[in-house]
This record gives C-alpha cells, structure tokens and sequence, in this order.
C-alpha cells in the first residue's frame, strides 16, 4: 500500500485509513484483531478512533491489539475528542478542560503516551476558538500528540482556525476528516478547495455513505434499521441519490467489480484526498477497500457517477 503526505506537513501515512467505530460494538475483538492484522499486513499505517466510540471500548482495543501485533512507530494513531454521550444528550465540549481531559482518558485506554493526530470531533459553539486552539497547542507542545485536526464544519469555521492559530503562533490544523462520498458532495463547494489552497490533509468519513453505495436504494439491513444517524443523514433521500446508486451498479457491473470498490475509486482519483477512512466489520470489507486503490477509473466514468449529484442540505456537521 503506498503512502502519502498530510497536506503539507512531515507525516506520511497509507492511502487507506482504518476506522474503528464499530469496534467494541458491531465488530468484537477477535474480528478486530483479524481486520487489524489483516491491514497492517496490506501496508496500512492509520488507525482512527475517537474518544466516544463505544463509550472508549473502541480505544482500548485499538490500543491492547496493537500492543500485540504491531510496534508503536509503525503506526499513526488518531483519535478525536468532544464528543461526550450519554442516554438523554450528546454534548460537544472543546474546552481546554474537556480537551485535556480526554486526552488523557484516550491515552491511558490506547495505553501509549502520544497520539499521532489529535482531532476535534465537531465545532464547539460554547467555546471561544482561541481557548480550544491554545489548549491543543499546548498538547503537541507537551509531546502528547503530534498533530492537531478537525472534523466536520463549516468552511469559514476552519478557515478562522487557521487564521487565529497561525497568527498567535500556536499550531495549526493539519487535517480536515469531513463528510464526503457519491450521495454527499457539498464539501466540494468551498471545503475541498480550503484544503487543497491552505496544504491540508483529508481524511474523509463514511466514504461507503454507511453502506449505502453497496447495495441498490430500496435494499435495507439491520443496520440501517437501528441507525439513526445514518438515517439523519441519508433518509431525506432524493431521485438523484437512486440516480448515483444506479450509476455505481451500473459501473460495477461492467467492471466486474464490487460496487464498494468503484464508490472508493471515485474517491481515490481525488488529488485533495489524502486516505479515505474505511469502517470495515469484516474482511470482505477490507479486501475491497485495498483492491479500489488499484481501481483505474477512466475520465468518461468518472463523468457518469457524478452526472446525476444535485445540491443536498449539509449534514454531518451535528
């Protein structure tokens, strides 16, 4: 698996990004430990969790599995902070208390005394900016973590980041891990060419639109049954989404080819894109994630997987 550079920062990492998020949840540990095997032996470096997966049980396998199959210097670390759950609200604090203090909690369950990225999970619209910026300067500064990033927002949201922490001197994000795939391309508009102006890293979430372009648009799992994010994201699905859909079952019938690979292609054949973030359950999943990189797409099918998009309401910045 080849590498590539974060934007223009110092760190390389593997075109493919591992998430986590179903870990400790859908995924138990044993398929953790084959999938995570399984992508370190294709020449996978980065592993994404987040404080908030499965309530922290995420972290602590990510960081139990890879004290027993990998060494801590082969491997890029990222997880992302607040976010806080519980049964009755879901609560974005970046505070420099909250920030400080899942960092520590993410530390102790990854059982390492750095993270290579650390990102905040949504914007914090309780929290003056240049408090959560000053706090995270001052994790990279300790040697806690290496790298800062965010998560899904608006456009003038991190360009005012990079603004604010590039003239007081603190440090500056280095990635952007937004909400980006077939069905939801808004990030276009004006976050994708931020990122490709200001030489930043894009890791981009849910590239498989939460298994949606896998399968046709009138087909459900269980999954999708019990998602409600997913379907916060996806429901209000419009004549156009069936559109692209069909357009990838169209495509990946011609290629002879899974429909995960042509969606995940797509994404490849993306120059701002850095390594889309993969959430496989099984090895099936991986598989195909690693054979897209492969994937040529010619201009012509790109062209007709993008035909149908129309403009879509933001969504995944909650």
């Amino acid at each position: 698996m080849r590498r590539r550079r974060v934007g223009n920062s110092g760190l390389a990492v593997s075109r493919l990004g591992l998430g986590t998020m179903l870990w400790g949840g859908v995924a138990d540990e044993d398929v953790c430990r084959e999938l995570l095997v399984t992508y370190l032996e294709a020449g996978g470096t980065l592993l994404d969790t987040a404080h908030s997966y499965a309530e922290g049980r995420s972290e602590e396998i990510v960081g139990a599995l890879l004290r027993e199959v990998a060494r801590r210097d082969a491997v890029t670390i990222c997880t992302k902070a607040g976010i806080t759950r519980t049964p009755e609200h879901r609560l974005v604090d970046t505070s420099r208390g909250g920030l400080l203090r899942h960092l520590d909690d993410s530390l102790h369950r990854l059982g390492t005394d750095y993270v290579d990225l650390y990102q905040i999970h949504r914007w914090d619209y309780g929290t003056p900016i240049e408090e959560t910026l000053e706090a995270l300067h001052e994790t990279v500064k300790a040697g806690k973590v290496r790298y800062i990033g965010a998560s899904s927002m608006f456009a003038w949201q991190f360009s005012k980041s990079l603004y604010v922490a590039r003239g007081r001197g603190w440090t500056p994000f280095a990635t952007m891990q937004n909400h980006y795939n077939l069905l939801y391309r808004e990030e276009e508009r004006e976050m994708l060419p931020l990122c490709a102006a200001e030489g930043i890293g894009v890791i981009p979430w849910s590239p498989l639109a939460r298994g949606r372009l896998t399968r046709d648009a009138d087909e459900t799992t269980a999954r999708v049954q019990t998602d409600e994010y997913g379907r916060s994201l996806y429901e209000a699905q419009v004549a156009s989404d069936r559109r692209v859909i069909d357009a990838v079952a169209a495509l990946a019938a011609r290629r002879g080819v899974p429909r995960a690979q042509i969606a995940l292609a797509w994404l490849f054949h993306k120059p701002v894109v850095t390594s889309p973030i993969v959430g496989a359950s099984k090895i099936a999943h991986l598989d195909d994630a690693v054979a897209a990189m492969a994937l040529k797409l010619s201009a012509d099918e790109i062209a007709s997987l993008e035909q149908a998009y129309v403009p879509h309401p933001i969504a995944g910045f909650e």
